[in-house]
């Protein structure tokens, strides 16, 4: 079996018959050419596992050998990428593919004769125990029990690297996914970035990329000095400003200063202004800062916008677009002529006043960010940021890049948290808006973040605390931990038994169950390729409970230790590494989403 490269599948990946967007095959409704019972899979001698990655090159290396051969014509060549799903039946065989009717056509042979000429070459394959051809010309693929048990060995053996690929390695990603005022605590519109932003990062790490993760503090403008008044009017006994901040979170401020500085009131007004802004922009940023960590959501870089105007990098940023020629004077004002790249409009950076715009920040900011050396600059925005997908993509068009690479924009869709019976609005601590801090105290980390994870980001989503943290199988977050958590208990229980693993025969994991099993934890890798792809982690969630499923039907079904008096078999022993395997799968899933694997519930 040759090393396969790595791979992205644009179509998805199958998992015992669920794929994401629940698109279907019509690989899966096609079976053999001669229906029969499925016999007993024979034993072959093989060295190491059969993944789908190696399937499918070893599905272009056929092809390229019968082109070699001259039994096959392909005048585009062989394919860069062949795709091979998992039927839903096993009666159908353990990978099938549709490569032959995609190439009949241009090799000039029908599709069936195609297949048989790949069937055969396929037969001699190390770790094919079978290939057939069905219908109008699908391969079905049977792999050996030998091969396809081996995983097992291979996943214990990898640990927390299973998963991981390397189909985005070399690649740098910048991931901003909160930019917030350091005037207030996150609050619930927060919440969904803060899960899923995070886990994308996560994601696109165990993908190979190099990612950082950036918290851009809006920490410019009018908004601190009323901050910084308020805090002050409270310090004094005096209400907020009408336009100030308001809520608990304001007096707790002016208290925490006046006791670290209790002279500053005796100061001239426009000093205290400044301090109380000043230390309380760094308190309310360490609080924010406290509430993700909390939530298990770690920034590498937080990046303060009024740095980029005190170091000269927005004069910078102009520099660069006038050197492309996208800057014009109109009006009294400057503007970025995004219109060139299909904007609705030209954009101001600098107004009549001289005084610049948020635009001209933004375009500051992702200049800055290119000449840090990311490749991609990620963008996660909240859904009244529409507008801003064009004109970030011009912006990117007017500096010189390509905006279909260098930069991407997700639009995240507002979250509804329901708590007995109630919608949570209303914050005492913030005056306003619930606090993110008070969503993870009433649904805790683990329930919150899964929930968030297991949607894709731009459908409206509304979460009740009391159904995500009830402790029953129709809870998703449940239903994957409590499985990670019997793996886990299976394994003390052999340890107390005495039952150790020791070398794996993997030729004795031939039954269907354990074959089924064995095939999704093969998919892991495509899962996570594809998630990293597309920016969607709710594929590995949706992955996680069909293999949880999947491990309670293989328990259900078969002995994994000795009853009794009995002695402990080597059939035992190669099940336990099968149950060791699920259990890293199910860990490093989890991981992924930034959510605990326990092992006691």
């Amino acid at each position: 079996m040759c090393i396969p490269r790595s791979f992205i599948y644009p179509d998805g990946c199958p998992v015992n018959g669920w794929r994401p967007g629940d698109r279907r095959s019509g690989i899966s409704r096609v079976g053999r050419g001669n229906e029969r019972a499925r016999q007993p899979r024979v034993s072959t001698s093989y060295a190491g596992p059969v993944t789908p990655e190696q399937i499918s090159q070893s599905v272009r290396d056929v092809l390229a050998a019968a082109c070699d051969a001259g039994e096959v014509t392909l005048p585009g060549g062989v394919p860069d990428d062949v795709t091979v799903e998992r039927p839903r039946s096993r009666e159908h065989g353990d990978y099938a593919t549709n490569v032959a009717m995609q190439l009949a056509k241009q090799a000039g042979m029908p599709p069936r004769e195609l297949a048989e000429v790949l069937a055969r070459r396929l037969r001699d394959v190390a770790g094919v125990e079978s290939a057939d051809v069905a219908g109008p010309g699908f391969l079905n693929l049977t792999v050996a029990a030998s091969a396809q048990g081996e995983l097992a060995h291979t996943i214990v053996e990898a640990g927390q690297a299973y998963g991981h690929t390397e189909t985005l390695r070399g690649t740098r990603m910048n991931v901003e996914f909160i930019s917030a005022n350091p005037t207030g605590p996150l609050h619930l519109g927060h919440v969904r970035w803060a899960a899923v932003g995070d886990a994308i990062a996560r994601v696109l790490e165990a993908a190979g990329a190099e990612v950082t993760r950036e918290f851009y503090v809006n920490d410019r403008g009018t908004q601190m000095d009323r901050f910084g008044a308020s805090i002050m009017a409270r310090a004094h006994g005096r209400e907020a400003p009408e336009d100030g901040y308001h809520g608990e979170y304001i007096t707790d401020l002016a208290q925490a200063i006046l006791a670290a500085r209790p002279e500053i009131i005796t100061w001239p007004e426009a000093e205290q202004l400044a301090e109380f802004r000043e230390r309380g922009y760094r308190l309310q940023l360490d609080e924010q800062r406290r509430q993700l960590d909390g939530f298990r959501t770690h920034f590498d870089v937080w990046f303060s916008e009024r740095t980029l105007h005190e170091s000269g990098k927005v004069d910078h940023g102009l520099d660069v677009l006038r050197q492309q020629g996208h800057l014009t004077e109109a009006e009294g004002a400057l503007w970025m002529r995004t219109t060139d790249f299909g904007d609705d409009k030209d954009r101001v950076l600098v107004k009549r006043d001289g005084e610049y715009t948020y635009f001209a920040s933004d375009t500051a900011y992702y200049v800055d960010k290119r000449e840090r050396g990311f490749d991609v600059c990620l963008y996660l925005l909240g859904a009244d940021h529409h507008g801003y997908v064009g004109r970030l993509k011009a912006m990117a068009a007017c500096v010189g890049d390509d905006p279909e690479y260098n930069v991407e924009v997700l639009i995240g869709q507002l979250v509804k948290i329901m708590h007995a019976g109630q919608e949570m609005k209303l914050s005492k601590r913030a005056g306003t808006m619930i606090t993110l801090g008070e969503v993870v105290d009433a649904a805790g980390v683990d329930a919150l973040r899964y929930s968030l994870c297991r949607y894709p980001v731009d459908s409206s989503l509304t979460l009740d605390v009391e159904q995500i943290t009830k402790q029953t199988s129709d809870n998703p977050v449940f239903y994957v931990q409590y499985a990670h958590a019997r793996l886990s208990s299976i394994l003390r229980n052999a340890a107390e038994l005495g039952v150790e693993r020791g070398e794996l025969q993997a030729e004795l994991l031939d039954h269907e169950r354990e074959s089924v099993l064995l095939a999704a934890l093969a998919e892991f890798p495509r899962v996570v390729a594809t998630a990293a792809e597309h920016r969607e982690p709710h594929r590995i969630a949706r992955y996680l409970e069909d293999t949880a499923s999947t491990f309670h039907k293989f328990y259900d079904e078969c002995r994994v230790l000795p009853r009794g008096d009995e002695d402990a078999t080597a059939t035992h022993r190669a099940r336990l590494w099968l149950i060791d395997a699920t259990r890293v799968v199910l860990a490093n899933g989890l991981e992924m989403l930034g959510v605990s694997a326990p092992e006691r519930m």
